[in-house]
This record gives structure tokens, sequence and C-alpha cells, in this order.
């Protein structure tokens, strides 16, 4: 999983799986969804990021992480 933001959009890509996308559906405004050629979602994309969501803070609970990368 890898979160990605994009400070000239304001926008949050949340990416679940990697992969060429074949479709990108918008669920609600501002909220766009990329499907794989399978239907498997592989990530979403949050316009206006900073003003839906606080962005000064990461928690995680219970995840098997094996590595972190920050930068």
């Amino acid at each position: 999983m890898k979160l990605q933001y994009y400070p000239e959009t304001d926008s949050l890509y949340v990416e679940l799986k990697a992969g060429p996308g074949a479709e990108t559906h918008e669920v609600s405004e501002g909220l766009n969804v990329d499907f794989d050629a399978a239907g498997n979602v592989l990530g979403f994309d949050i316009d206006h990021a900073s003003k839906r969501l606080d962005l000064s803070a990461l928690e995680t609970e219970s995840l098997p992480v094996r590595s972190t990368k920050v930068g």
C-alpha cells in the first residue's frame, strides 16, 4: 500500500495494489476509484484532500508491516 500526496492538485492517492489501470469510476464527488481489467480495486484518489482530511498524522493499527518508507 502506498500513499502519495500531490500538493499542486491537493489530491491524495491511496494505492492498494500496483498494476495497470483499466477503468476509473467517480463514486462520489471528488472520490475516484481505479480498477484493473479484472475489476479489482487498485486505488483511489481524493480531491481537495487537505480540506477533507487531517493530513498532519498517519496512524496504523494491527497491520503486519514488513517495512516503512518516508520520503
